[in-house]
């Protein structure tokens, strides 16, 4: 017999009821997906295998997280997505250094927001309303000493008056929020599923999820998948995405492929090309004033669009890399900015952040070269911190 021996982490060890409970199911789900239901299917229809998960699957049916569509087969909720949302967020927020930023405030003119110490020169536009009387009246009274310019008050009242220009106004400034539209490509390439990878970037973007439902409900944000093609993934497939399995193994590959036949060729690739392509259709439509893309990766493009058709190129081929660099700087010029979250466990994979490197300087974006394990840190204090913006105060 052989013995393994652990650090003691000072956690209480887990009772019977806590090893199959809600979080150890749904962690299960997360990490196989689809296929974490079929085993849970298979158990309820043959509940003498482990009777007391079968009890737990019932119960979570009982409970709302759990129901069976109309062939009776089981899939989550949007309860359980909600759920799954609220413990990611918690999870990620847990481990976020105590410095980061907490929210994505403005200093502006206005009623939008709380009023903040401080005023600035009054400019077309500003709402009258908000003038601060006591920095007009001192301005209007220096500049009429100054100038010894001083008219007469109400007629037979022997009062002088203090006459005031538009210079003389002041406004108070106000803490206005700025309203933030994200979409975030997740890479799906079959070479994801190493290092728990795809795990950690789900798990960080359900956590996005619902700290936009919660804190940020003017925002919006948005989810691609990008592998041999792009699809925009639904807020309640998000818990079921996983990667895509390689199923070719050839040194070289060179495959071009009609656009409306893709999913008949192998979907591992990397077309981080047509994944751009569909974030920029997707922020047109949104309102936010501030636009931003987040890619989360582990290697360059591999595939790249060209007309009707697709090309599936390894080793990577300049081709992609340009059309890729291309389509990044198309969407920095609409006014979006990038940041690419670049994940390099592989100390073999290092030549590729090149790529990364080439399309941060082109695009002025961001780019953080991360493991798995800080992806959650790195994302959040981006997405927090990176829309802070300030007026600047005359």
């Amino acid at each position: 017999m052989k013995y393994f021996y652990g650090e003691f982490d000072g956690e209480e060890f887990p009772t019977q009821d806590q090893l199959f409970g809600f979080d150890q199911l749904m962690n299960f789900i997360l990490q196989h997906g689809d296929q974490a239901l079929d085993a849970m299917q298979q158990l309820m229809e043959n509940p003498d295998e482990n009777s007391q998960v079968s009890e737990l699957i019932e119960q979570l049916l009982k409970d709302g997280m759990l129901e069976k569509d109309a062939k009776g087969n089981l899939r989550i909720t949007p309860k359980a997505v909600g759920k799954m949302q609220s413990k990611a967020l918690m999870e990620v927020f847990k481990n976020l250094k105590s410095g980061q930023r907490d929210g994505h405030e403005k200093q502006t003119t206005g009623t939008g927001g709380e009023r903040l110490d401080g005023t600035k020169a009054y400019q077309f536009g500003d709402p009258i309303s908000e003038l601060d009387m006591h920095a007009t009246l001192r301005n209007a009274m220096v500049r009429n000493a100054d100038s010894s310019r001083v008219g007469s008050g109400p007629a037979g009242t022997g009062v002088k008056g203090i006459q005031f220009t538009e210079r003389d106004f002041e406004v108070h400034l106000h803490e206005g929020q700025s309203t933030v539209s994200t979409v975030v490509l997740i890479d799906m390439s079959g070479s994801m599923a190493r290092y728990n990878r795809f795990l950690a970037a789900k798990k960080v973007a359900m956590a996005m999820l619902g700290l936009v439902r919660s804190r940020f409900p003017q925002d919006t944000i948005d989810f691609v998948g990008f592998y041999s093609g792009a699809t925009k993934i639904p807020e309640m497939g998000l818990p079921l995405l996983m990667p895509k399995p390689v199923t070719v193994s050839d040194y070289q590959v060179r495959l071009k492929v009609k656009a409306d036949q893709l999913d008949q060729a192998p979907q591992h690739f990397t077309n981080l090309h047509m994944g751009l392509q569909m974030a920029r259709r997707i922020l047109r439509k949104r309102s936010g004033e501030n636009k931003q893309i987040f890619i989360i990766t582990d290697g360059q493009p591999t595939a790249h669009v060209e007309g009707d058709f697709v090309y599936l190129l390894y080793p990577p081929d300049p081709r992609s890399t340009a059309a890729t660099l291309k389509e990044a700087l198309l969407a920095a010029k609409e006014g979006c900015r990038l940041a690419t979250f670049a994940l390099i466990e592989d100390y073999y994979g290092m030549d590729w952040v090149g790529f990364v490197d080439q399309m941060t300087r082109l695009t002025k974006g961001v780019a953080f070269y991360t493991s798995s394990g800080e992806l959650a840190n790195c994302i959040m204090e981006s997405y927090l911190s990176g829309r802070k913006k300030k007026a600047h105060i005359a």
